[in-house]
């Protein structure tokens, strides 16, 4: 399966920050989303980087409360793992798990086209695992 199908189902809406908002301003984005990532972006469709609740928190040991006033460029992962809409699934499965990293931007043409999650790549794989499992079920049967 490709990565265009899991965006054909969630959508290809991204929430983005722009790199000069606030720590706290993304803390906020976050919590009304009720998501666990955002991508830096200036105009919405290049990426800067990325910013996840885990990168809040791993600074907020070094920074104290005044990480709320920095700037998420401060914080953010700069270096961006992106894949294509037509990227395989297991492929990106594998590099996530490999890599720690449970957000991919999907990149189409140089510009944001979308995201998925580890949550969305191990819910497909569990549906195509389930499909496989009735195929051969029914194959048995008859």
């Amino acid at each position: 399966m490709l990565i265009g199908t899991i965006l054909q189902s969630k959508g290809t809406g991204v929430a983005t920050v722009p790199p000069h908002a606030t720590v706290s301003e993304l803390l906020a984005r976050l919590a009304e989303l009720n998501i666990g990532a955002v991508v830096v972006s200036e105009d919405g469709l290049s990426i800067a980087g990325i910013v996840s609740e885990r990168d809040v928190v791993r600074r907020l040991n070094e920074h104290g409360a005044a990480l709320l006033t920095m700037p998420v460029s401060s914080i953010m992962t700069a270096e961006v793992r992106t894949c294509s809409p037509d990227a395989n699934v297991d492929e990106l499965r594998r590099t996530m798990t490999n890599h720690r990293i449970r957000h991919v931007p999907v990149v189409r043409d140089g510009r944001l086209a979308g995201i998925v999650s580890i949550g969305d790549v191990v819910k497909t794989s569990i549906q195509e695992l389930e499909s496989e499992k009735e195929a051969l079920v029914g194959y048995i049967n008859g």
